[in-house]
């Protein structure tokens, strides 16, 4: 008997899945584009648990691809050797195989070799000058190079030696199997920005948003999160801090404690801009919050009063009720941006522990140690 070709889909094998939903989820007076998509995995036989991301294997703008063999001079039509040492055109290796929005090191260096002049960047090329060249490189792509050093010629061949692979994104599921068989649904913000009189965009945010229409395949696979899972113990309860997209795997995990007759409490933090205009799934979340699914809903709202409010505000306000649902056993979840927020957070829930457990501060880091070790503190940052 042959093995079942459905087990084989994985990151060396991805799914040509396809798009079926691609719902605006912010207003349009909003500042942000935050996309709810669904995708389907009818005849996958992929599955996936609440916690677990999605690898999306997205393609590079083709317009941006097109103002690149310009400014090569190049057709698109010269034969490359792609990363997996096959023999493609160069214009469909720019389109699936390399990243042409970060330059590489490489490619620095490859401009500084070429061009008439090119003192800046080869200063900034110096082991000690990593920092000045990372502010320095903000908001400038491989084109901005070409552009800006017209002397600089590339074959064909040359070009793709100094670009990096391009690697799938990881995005956190929002969505359970139990709740919606057969499909994973993805909550992502279009990173869609301009600098240098250019309109940039995010690869894969934009591929889903804007180019995985019309049939075409979105590649996908599973990537397991063993470190980021609901409590086996259906009647402990559940704090969830997922501002902005952070708050992803937890419309999974609201999910995913329904479907299972989960009788442990569930309080979820949200956060966004504003209420009106970014309150991402507020219909569904208002109807856990009547079917008892969902027992508290906190949200902070940053540009809704003149003070700022985040996430990490609203806690200290409910730090005697966090509290008591750590002393009750409750597992507690951050998702979203590691730069700053879940800094905040942490932060905060060490404030917690301290006042309201009445400790000093090293009790409280040998508490929120003990939290980590025994898997009740558990972090999807990014």
């Amino acid at each position: 008997m042959s093995a079942d070709p459905t087990a084989l889909y994985s990151r060396k094998n991805p799914f040509p899945a396809k798009l079926v939903v691609n719902r605006k989820l912010t207003a349009e007076s909003s500042q942000k584009e935050t996309r709810h998509f669904e995708v389907s995995l009818a005849g996958s036989g992929l599955q996936y648990e609440v916690g677990d991301s999605l690898g999306v294997f997205a393609t590079n703008c083709p317009e941006l691809v097109a103002d690149i063999l310009k400014a090569l001079h190049l057709t698109g039509d010269e034969l490359v050797t792609n990363p997996d040492q096959q023999s493609v055109p160069l214009r469909s290796a720019l389109i699936k195989d390399y990243v042409i929005t970060t330059p590489s090191k490489q490619y620095l260096e490859a401009i500084v070799s070429k061009a008439a002049a090119a003192p800046l960047i080869a200063e900034l090329l110096q082991p000690d000058r990593k920092k000045d060249l990372e502010e320095y490189l903000w908001g400038l792509e491989v084109i901005d190079f070409l552009l800006d050093h017209p002397s600089v010629k590339f074959s064909a061949e040359e070009f793709v030696a100094v670009l990096r692979k391009l690697q799938p994104r990881l995005y956190s599921i929002s969505s359970s199997l139990k709740a919606f068989p057969e499909q994973v649904h993805l909550t992502i913000a279009a990173v869609r920005y301009e600098t240098q009189g250019r309109a940039r965009k995010g690869v894969a945010s934009t591929f889903l948003c804007d180019r995985a229409n019309d049939g075409v395949p979105v590649p996908v696979f599973v990537h397991t999160a063993k470190g980021f899972r609901l409590p086996e113990d259906l009647s402990l309860p559940v704090i969830m801090v997922g501002p902005g997209t952070g708050v992803a795997p937890f419309r999974a995990m609201v999910q995913e404690r329904a479907a299972s007759g989960a009788n442990g409490k569930n309080w979820l933090f949200f956060g966004e801009q504003r209420a009106a205009s970014d309150f991402f799934y507020q219909d569904e979340w208002e109807s856990a919050m009547t079917k008892g699914v969902l027992t508290k809903l906190t949200t902070a709202f940053s540009r809704d009063q003149e003070q700022k409010i985040y996430v990490q505000h609203r806690m200290m306000e409910n730090a005697a009720e966090i509290w008591q649902w750590l002393e009750a056993g409750a597992h507690f979840f951050v998702c979203g941006d590691g730069a700053r927020m879940a800094k905040d957070v942490d932060f905060a829930l060490h404030q917690i522990v301290e006042k309201e457990g009445g400790k000093t501060t090293e009790e409280a880091a040998i508490y929120m140690e003990q939290l980590k070790k025994d898997k009740r503190y558990k972090r999807d940052v990014y």
